[in-house]
């Protein structure tokens, strides 16, 4: 396990409105904003998602799913972490949603999100950190996945 505590900094309530692509907005108020790391929660709908998954079976379970499935017309619950990513100077999120779809008797989708279009809005709070510096650098020995980290990696 590794912990530490966290600065708090600004809190904004952000609303992302019909169309828009949920990443492309985020981004933008964080690079508006000044935010480099945080959380954030939200709620809303999307007309479509891409969500980490698959409809084949896996094979081998214990390493992680790069693949990824869509789904349409989705009242989403969501849930994040925020990281500045140094070499694309920009903020890296990993969220998570559950998500209702709608046409299909609100039968449920929970996952990674890896984009999604707003319907109708997005009511997103976010929550920034301020220090420790948080970064999610790859971890080679562990399938590449990006790992949160607190304080300088180099």
């Amino acid at each position: 396990m590794r912990a530490t505590e966290i600065t708090v900094g600004r809190t904004f309530a952000v609303v992302f409105e019909h169309g828009e692509d949920f990443y492309e907005s985020l981004d933008r108020f964080c690079r508006e904003a000044g935010v480099r790391a945080g959380h954030l929660t939200f709620i809303g709908g999307f007309s479509h998602a891409r969500l980490v998954g698959t409809c084949e079976p896996l094979e081998h379970p214990e390493r992680p799913l790069w693949k990824e499935v869509e789904v349409e017309t989705l009242e989403v619950l969501g849930s994040g972490t925020l990281a500045w990513d140094p070499d694309q100077e920009r903020v890296a999120p990993h969220i998570h949603i559950s998500a209702g779809l709608k046409a299909d008797s609100a039968d449920g989708r929970t996952s990674h999100l890896q984009g999604g279009t707003v319907q109708f809005l997005a009511e997103v709070v976010i929550e920034e950190w301020t220090a420790p510096e948080v970064t999610r650098p790859r971890d080679p020995g562990l399938y590449d996945v990006p790992m949160l980290t607190f304080g300088r990696t180099d």
